[in-house]
């Protein structure tokens, strides 16, 4: 590249999706927690779809699904036999409708507002059913859109994410020449590298991005864009950019004793069990932290063989920010929980056997609405482990969008217009994690795809 970081020796986003396999052998550790349908299966669990909604007044599910899925629309096709006309419904609205349907959380979105889940019975497996018509869809090549005629603008695209993903699957079919960069190696941002293998691996993204380069997007991976003098080229060469470029690293909490062996951030973990490179994790394992992040890394603990996997968190049971439904989860998987416990110092010669713990209790409200949690004197206890995990959130990426004139982070979020995804330099659009400061992949997805409009708004004239 010779310092073009711009202009990279394009790589297909399908590299890494042959010659790693999605199944490793770890035994449990990748079996996927909701497997595929058979055909028939399919069929028998779409019939007991209601398909109601109509034009003025669209279904529950429908309206629960950040994408705009047509969840009756595509289920119909179902039971009709036609999953790949299935599978056209759900990619026109969701270019990520593979991946989201194994990471999105459907218990508290589209099945949760099922109506059978409101008249107290079982919801549609909609989650489920909408994987089994992308995957064979994907599998029969059907799923692949044309090219549109180009309209002369380009917009390039900053992180092979959902988000970026998104945006550039609304603009291609518009006439945009949009090319996405990427610092990894293969495309899906948080869904390849942050989620846990038992939900996802790798597949379908390649197939999914793959579907993209039919539609003319360019991917460039390990094409970090590191700087201002990188952005300079994008404003030079682009007529809009989106910023896809979700959050950092994990957060910097420091830890007496995190130099020890055995002490691992929660990202490179996951990413680590994901490659195939799981470490031993040994019998006893705590985990750090209260949101969705910390299930996962509980939970694939014990896949890989742990007997007793505690998590650790400040407050109580009914703050924390994880899903209440995964919380369940983790504790019928076997995860337990410990309360009230701020972790202080990980002890060990050389690898970690201990985290040292204090008491809390929880005052007055903080700025996020909830109780202050504050230590009890006196309380310090030791917790015997031959592995921890930290997963107490992630950093924005403030260095980065600080090189950018306009914008608008100094609070942490990038902020932007909620209506087009604009942020204060007209040229720049963002949606995902970098806005919202951590949510789903279809929340990613709908952040795309309002930023998309928006661009195209901007730059036929009808926006500023």
């Amino acid at each position: 590249m010779a310092g073009e970081t711009h202009q990279p020796d394009r790589v297909s986003a399908t590299r890494g999706g042959d010659d790693k396999p999605s199944s490793l052998p770890f035994g449990g550790v990748f079996q996927e927690l909701h497997p595929a349908f058979a055909a028939d299966v399919a069929v028998v669990e779409a019939e007991r779809c209601l398909e109601c909604g109509s034009i003025t007044a669209p279904a529950p599910c429908t309206v629960a699904c950040p994408a705009d899925v047509d969840v009756p629309g595509f289920i119909a096709q179902i039971v009709d036999g036609k999953p790949e006309k299935a599978a056209d419904i759900i990619f026109s609205a969701n270019p990520l409708g593979g991946s989201c349907a194994r990471v999105c959380p459907t218990e508290v979105l589209c099945e949760g507002a099922c109506v059978l889940e409101t008249a107290g019975r079982r919801p549609v497996t909609i989650g489920r059913l909408q994987r089994f018509a992308t995957d064979v869809a994907l599998a029969a090549g059907t799923a692949t859109p044309q090219r549109a005629a180009l309209n002369g603008h380009r917009v390039a695209v900053i992180g092979a994410g959902p988000a970026g993903m998104a945006c550039a699957a609304t603009l291609a079919p518009l006439g945009y020449e949009v090319e996405i960069f990427d610092a990894r190696d293969e495309v899906g941002g948080l869904i390849r590298y942050a989620i846990a293998p038992y939900r996802q691996v790798r597949e379908p993204l390649p197939d999914e991005a793959q579907r993209l380069e039919a539609m003319g997007v360019q991917f460039h991976l390990n094409a970090p864009i590191r700087g201002r003098e990188d952005l300079r080229r994008l404003e030079s060469e682009f007529d809009a950019i989106f910023l896809g470029v979700g959050l950092g690293e994990d957060a910097d909490v420091r830890y007496d004793g995190d130099e020890l062996e055995g002490v691992y951030e929660s990202l490179p973990f996951i990413e680590a069990v994901k490659d195939g490179l799981a470490p031993k994790v040994g019998r006893r394992v705590a985990v750090i932290g209260g949101g969705n992040t910390a299930m996962d890394c509980a939970r694939e603990a014990l896949r890989l063989g742990a007997e007793d996997v505690v998590v650790l968190y400040r407050r109580t049971e009914s703050e924390m920010p994880a899903w209440r439904h995964e919380v369940l989860e983790a504790k019928e998987d076997g995860v337990r929980f410990v309360w009230l416990s701020l972790p202080v110092a990980f002890l060990g010669d050389g690898h970690v056997s201990v985290v040292r713990c204090e008491r809390m209790e929880l005052g007055e409200p903080d700025e996020s609405g909830r109780r202050r949690p504050q230590r009890v004197p006196g309380s310090a206890f030791d917790l015997p482990v031959d592995t921890v995990i930290k997963a107490v959130g992630q950093r924005y990426r403030t260095g980065f969008l600080a090189q950018i004139p306009g914008l608008q982070h100094e609070r942490g979020p990038l902020e932007v217009d909620g209506v087009t995804g604009q942020t204060g330099n007209p040229k720049f659009f963002a949606g995902g994690d970098a806005v919202n400061g951590g949510g789903t992949a279809v929340e990613a997805v709908h952040h795309g795809k309002v930023a998309a409009m928006g661009i195209d708004r901007y730059l036929k004239g009808l926006a500023r």
